[in-house]
């Protein structure tokens, strides 16, 4: 017999969720920071004799400096307890913990955002896990540390000081708990991932991602990085440009030198401003919202002088209003540009997208954009996509899931 459906309006409460169990004090108590010789050869010691995995993270000052140097770097390691190592006083060389923290797997979390860092004060890892990589994979709904280690550990780790400005000395003491807090989690919440990524069927699709970014080293340089100035949409001319690009180079020079976010010397919406009015001398310039400001009033003539410049510039030395590429147009011209391309585009996101949810897993995880629209613009002539993406950076589990597909709805539109 069938048994019937139960009536949704019958009033029974949802259970609720137990509380989560705040996290306030490390477990072994709050360890002092490392900040000399030799208890940095100690911590060293200290997690040679560990077992099992470390936890590591690394606080920075973004925002407030110009540099993305480690200000804090954080480790725990069963049987090893937790090290909070200031690198500052250590002349940012942490190189004699190397050897103790390579050859066991490190657990970051959002790793891409701290490997760089960490590479600056000599450590980098033979082998990775990255939580946050882990839980995009498994399909989580949020994948911040926080909301993970609550809704799969039961605990809470208080917010709050993840965006302060850390290369303040002294560090306050819930600064450091909480940098504590943040490593004292990361080994357990690996184990459940693994579990669940595991139980998916997804374990080794994630240890691939985790050994692509391990070995991806540092982003290439942009080309023209001053176009990335927010508000320059508003700007069409190349002159008007110019002067975006004197004065952004103008700001990035002081910034560094001073080692202060660039935002903080000058604002782009100054930036936005100065170019669009154009002013002619120091003092129009310095009539402007901003440049008006008790701290720039002293760099009045620094500014001018750039924006001088950009408006003696002969018409060859202008940039083009257009940025470079070397690869295909704006998604949004190909409809005129190549109505094929832009068939071949849309049957290409349908088949993510359908993957994607076959699968739980976010659709940027599944091709990076870049990659499936060169695809698209210019597909192979011999319509091998597998080997396409392959040169492109994809990793095995994804031209598994994808390459087929991809070959079918390519030369639907060929």
């Amino acid at each position: 017999m069938t048994e019937e459906p139960l009536d949704d309006d019958s009033g029974a409460a949802e259970p609720e969720s137990p509380a989560a169990v705040p996290l306030l004090r490390p477990a072994d108590g709050l360890p002092a920071v490392v900040a000399d010789p030799t208890a940095l050869l100690r911590t060293a010691e200290q997690f040679a004799s560990g077992t099992g995995p470390i936890a590591v993270d690394a606080e920075r000052a973004s925002g407030f400096r110009y540099s993305q140097r480690a200000y804090l770097v954080q480790l725990r390691r069963a049987g090893s307890g937790t090290a909070l190592v200031d690198p500052i006083p250590l002349a940012s060389d942490l190189a004699p913990l190397a050897p103790a923290l390579t050859g066991p797997e490190w657990v970051l979390h959002a790793a891409n955002q701290d490997l760089a860092c960490l590479a600056e004060v000599g450590l980098a890892p033979s082998k990775l896990f990255d939580t946050e990589l882990a839980g995009r994979l498994a399909g989580l709904p949020r994948v911040g540390l926080g909301p993970m280690v609550e809704q799969l550990l039961g605990l809470s780790l208080e917010k709050g000081h993840g965006a302060a400005d850390w290369s303040r000395r002294p560090l306050p003491e819930d600064w450091l708990v909480y940098a504590a807090l943040d490593v004292e989690v990361l080994v357990e919440l690996r184990d459940v991932l693994a579990g669940v990524l595991a139980e998916q069927g997804k374990l080794d699709w994630a240890m691939q991602e985790f050994e692509a970014v391990r070995t991806a080293g540092p982003p290439a340089p942009r080309p023209e990085p001053w176009r990335r100035t927010s508000g320059i949409h508003k700007i069409r001319k190349a002159r008007p440009l110019a002067i975006v690009r004197a004065l952004w180079e103008a700001r990035d020079r002081l910034a560094a030198e001073r080692d202060i976010a660039p935002g903080r010397v000058l604002p782009d919406a100054a930036i936005v401003d100065a170019a669009v009015t154009a002013p002619e001398t120091p003092q129009a310039l310095a009539s402007m919202a901003v440049f008006r400001g008790r701290s720039q009033r002293r760099l009045t003539n620094y500014w001018f002088t750039a924006v001088a410049q950009a408006a003696k510039l002969d018409a060859a030395a202008l940039p083009h209003p257009s940025p470079p590429n070397d690869g295909p147009p704006p998604v949004a011209r190909w409809s005129d540009r190549s109505p094929d391309a832009a068939a071949r585009l849309a049957a290409a996101r349908a088949v993510l997208a359908a993957v994607a949810q076959q699968w739980t897993v976010p659709v940027e995880n599944l091709l990076q954009p870049d990659l499936l629209r060169r695809l698209c613009w210019t597909p192979p002539v011999d319509g091998d996509v597998a080997a396409t993406l392959r040169k492109g950076g994809a990793r095995e589990w994804q031209i598994e899931l994808l390459a087929t597909h991809l070959e079918v709805a390519l030369a639907a539109h060929a």
